[in-house]
């Protein structure tokens, strides 16, 4: 990683121009051309915000800018976001349009799947979760991942944790609409209080779905 801890000021220069060009002209030749408006206004700022995190929240992975079209209907090559996801934290991104910042889990696969379920379903793992995202709803956080319109078999549909169980992943989410902060560190302050929300729900999955 190219910053280093204590450089991140925030998004100080024209990204919203950048993301928004990039709307409008999805091909290499536009890329290219404001390839060093991404670099400096983009990506530099969101290295810089990532080193500054390291310390709590360990090593993050930064997204490449082009899109995997290979088996994609849409064949935009590039992406209009730039995103990270820290192993100790979460997941955070920018795009014209503001900030996003996540956590919980997103890839669940079948046995991990089947241990949630499990561990939905008992009472006392279910009732810790179900307290867990209560305490997220409160703080104002959106909850993500409910998939299924009924309980999934063989939970009755009346299952106390009924809404929990239709989930197929489980994530909890915040956006913020651009606003002067973004220019701020105080972006840091946000994302790092956002994962710090979100500790007790990523422990309880890796406690539960990582057996």
């Amino acid at each position: 990683m190219v910053a280093v801890a204590g450089t991140f000021r925030g998004w100080t220069g024209d990204f919203q121009g950048f993301f928004f060009g990039l709307q409008m002209d999805n091909s290499k030749a536009y890329f290219e051309a404001h390839r060093r408006k991404y670099e400096q206004d983009v990506k530099a700022p969101m290295q810089a915000l990532l080193a500054d995190l390291e310390p709590e929240f360990g090593p993050a992975k930064l997204s490449r800018p082009n899109r995997d079209i290979r088996f994609a209907a849409d064949k935009s090559p590039y992406k209009t976001n730039i995103y990270a996801d820290a192993r100790g934290g979460g997941y955070v991104a920018l795009d014209a349009k503001g900030l996003v910042v996540a956590g919980g889990r997103y890839m669940v696969e079948p046995p991990q799947l089947a241990l949630y379920r499990a561990a939905v379903a008992t009472d006392k793992s279910g009732n810790e979760l179900q307290a867990i995202v209560a305490s997220l709803l409160k703080k104002g956080y959106e909850i993500g991942g409910r998939e299924l319109k009924r309980v999934p078999p063989p939970h009755p549909q009346d299952h106390p944790r009924g809404e929990l169980l239709k989930h197929k992943r489980l994530i909890y989410f915040r956006r913020w609409d651009v606003e002067p902060w973004i220019a701020t560190p105080q972006v840091r302050e946000k994302v790092a209080s956002a994962w710090r929300d979100g500790a007790e729900l990523n422990a309880w999955c890796a406690k539960h779905m990582d057996g």
